[in-house]
């Protein structure tokens, strides 16, 4: 009796947790940072002793100190739940890792039906296609820094969506060729290739299902190579810093809705403008100097397009869309400041001969990013388009928060207000 009563009188502390749902605790600790976290709790009572076998989620990262084999081992073989939704696995060399462990916890892994693996090495590690063969029940897959992929005939990753390889080598052409075969559901392939010329050299992207493709190559060693892309579902695409490759074939990609084109400066094929004819939003950083604009390319589709100032002749390229983009209804400029190649180069404005469809019936919509007032080339730009812009609704000027407000400022920005009917809304604010 005086127990019930001090209990009432809220003199015991219940232990409110663990009377939780077990569903729900498995939850909440799957929302640790670790696997070792997880088993930590373990000491908390003999109900929780055995419930982090039942996390579906078990993640290994030793960036500082060393990882005992048994350690993974242990995890991976007495884990108890259903389904392994995902292991990550981010290692560092140690005199006590072989190649061949990692091997068996992937094979536990597999066997266990994974639905996602990450993993992160900071040491050379070989994986043959063999390795996925297995990996039937795979949805997501990335792979981090020094795994060198060796597929010498297709894997078989049926259920695999989303591939993400960052910083990894590749045996040949024919080892990606193979990798991505085997993928026949991948919806999201990314690409970020390391500094390796010893690498593959033609990167063949034949993905039926593929939705969504990043590639990004900064290297510059990759003469006689490049990238062919034949992806006819693909509605997302974006590409940066290909630097030393000779083409970029978009083969097959009608259904294409988005794109971002950035530093590409050493492309010279104008196939990549031609294949975005179906585009409706673009945003492209590049020179007409370093790539040959297609003529006769109607972008019928585009509704929204973005172009960087700090590439040289930026403003041809400009003209060169809006001419060629009679639905265009947002056009969003960004200045990127500081830049070498920072100024108006080209066509000047009073060369053009007409003005463009789109601002004259279609423009509603025009933002200026870090508006740099001090130029006078930027201030034509902008007088240009809206004053030709006669159906604009809004107008943004985004001023740099490290940009002085001044009287100057404050006129330039009133002269650039006057120029818009009445009804288009003008904004101008520091960022």
């Amino acid at each position: 009796m005086e127990q019930r009563l001090r209990r009432r009188l809220g003199y015991v502390n219940a232990d409110r947790i663990s009377e939780l749902p077990e569903a729900l605790l498995v939850h909440i600790l799957s929302l640790l940072p670790t696997t070792k976290h997880v088993i930590v709790t373990s000491v908390l009572s003999k109900g929780w002793r055995s419930l982090w076998k039942m996390v579906p989620r078990l993640v290994f990262a030793s960036p500082n100190q060393k990882y005992e084999d048994n350690v993974i081992s242990t995890s991976l073989v007495s884990h108890e739940a259903p389904v392994l939704e995902s292991l990550r696995l981010r290692l560092v060399r140690h005199n006590y890792m072989y190649m061949g462990d990692i091997r068996a916890w992937l094979g536990i892994a597999f066997a266990r039906h994974v639905r996602e693996l990450v993993l992160d090495v900071n040491f050379r590690v070989s994986f043959p296609g063999s390795m996925f063969c297995s990996a039937s029940s795979l949805e997501t897959l990335i792979l981090k820094n020094s795994i060198h992929v060796d597929v010498p005939c297709p894997v078989s990753m049926k259920s695999l969506k989303t591939l993400h390889l960052k910083d990894v080598t590749y045996k040949d052409d024919e080892s990606v060729r193979n990798l991505l075969s085997g993928c026949p559901s991948l919806e999201d392939l990314q690409v970020d290739r390391g500094y390796s010329i010893h690498d593959a050299k033609i990167f063949i992207i034949a993905a039926p299902s593929l939705k969504r493709l990043s590639i990004c190559d900064p290297c510059n060693g990759r003469e006689g190579g490049g990238y062919v892309i034949n992806a006819p579902c693909l509605k997302y695409l974006e590409i940066e810093m290909i630097k030393g490759c000779d083409f970029c074939l978009i083969e097959n990609s009608p259904e294409l809705v988005e794109a971002a084109i950035r530093n590409v400066s050493w492309i010279v094929n104008e196939t990549i403008l031609r294949s975005l004819k179906p585009i409706k939003r673009l945003s492209l950083n590049l020179s007409p100097l370093e790539i040959n604009c297609p003529t006769g390319t109607i972008f019928y589709q585009l509704v929204y397009l973005e172009v960087y100032t700090h590439k040289v002749e930026w403003w041809n390229l400009l003209i060169l869309m809006l001419d060629n983009s009679p639905k265009l209804q947002v056009l969003k400029i960004t200045d990127c400041l500081p830049c070498p190649y920072y100024g108006l180069v080209g066509k000047k404005l009073s060369e053009q001969e007409y003005v463009p469809e789109c601002l004259l019936s279609q423009l509603e919509t025009f933002v200026w990013k870090n508006y740099d007032w001090t130029s006078e080339e930027k201030k034509e730009v902008a007088t240009y388009i809206l004053r030709n812009a006669i159906r604009l609704k809004k107008a943004y000027f985004f001023i740099n928060r490290i940009t002085r407000k001044c009287n100057e400022l404050e006129e330039r920005l009133q002269m650039l207000k006057e120029l818009v009917s009445n009804s288009c809304h003008f904004v101008s604010k520091y960022e």
